[in-house]
């Protein structure tokens, strides 16, 4: 229960904070924000990515035995593919269910179709390794220490977005 509700936690935590990120650098970069599909102040790629970059690195450097630089660039090989194929699936189901497109890569340079680009991808993986050794280390004490309370009701009020999303956004 215990390392379910760290993960779920990290999950909700990031998804937040993955909000933020798009919140400020859309502010940066043009007027139109949309960060997701959902109304709340979260967009849960974000926590899926993170929890996969975790669970991931965490089975990596238990299992490799290597050199902690070799461990960590085939890490960020990994997690790199790994994303770039969560972006991809995410943004095909987002097109397919809610009939929205978020994000067109398409023109830009190294693209891979609508929904993949390969310097994104490169930033994605430098992010995940600044992720595993900066961020991770400084908010897991406070993630570990969540009330449970807080987590149920994030948990009651992310579902019900999802929920509301779905009846508002989908076209049935």
């Amino acid at each position: 229960m215990v390392i379910f509700m760290y993960y779920f936690n990290t999950f909700l935590i990031y998804s937040i904070l993955g909000y933020l990120l798009e919140t400020i650098r859309s502010f940066f970069v043009n007027s139109k924000f949309t960060s997701g599909i959902l109304y709340g102040p979260w967009t849960p790629i974000y926590g899926i990515g993170i929890v996969l970059i975790i669970l991931i690195s965490n089975y990596l450097f238990l299992h490799l035995h290597l050199s902690r630089w070799l461990e960590t660039l085939i890490t960020f090989f990994l997690i790199t593919i790994i994303l770039t194929i969560l972006e991809w699936l995410g943004g095909i189901l987002i097109e397919k269910i809610f009939h929205v497109v978020f994000w067109d890569y398409s023109k830009e340079a190294f693209s891979i179709g609508k929904y993949i680009s390969l310097s994104k991808s490169f930033i994605w993986g430098i992010g995940s390794i600044l992720f595993i050794y900066v961020l991770k280390p400084l908010l897991d004490n406070f993630i570990k220490h969540v009330p449970f309370f807080i987590t149920v009701i994030l948990f009651l009020v992310m579902i019900s977005d999802l929920l509301v999303t779905i009846v508002n956004k989908t076209k049935i």
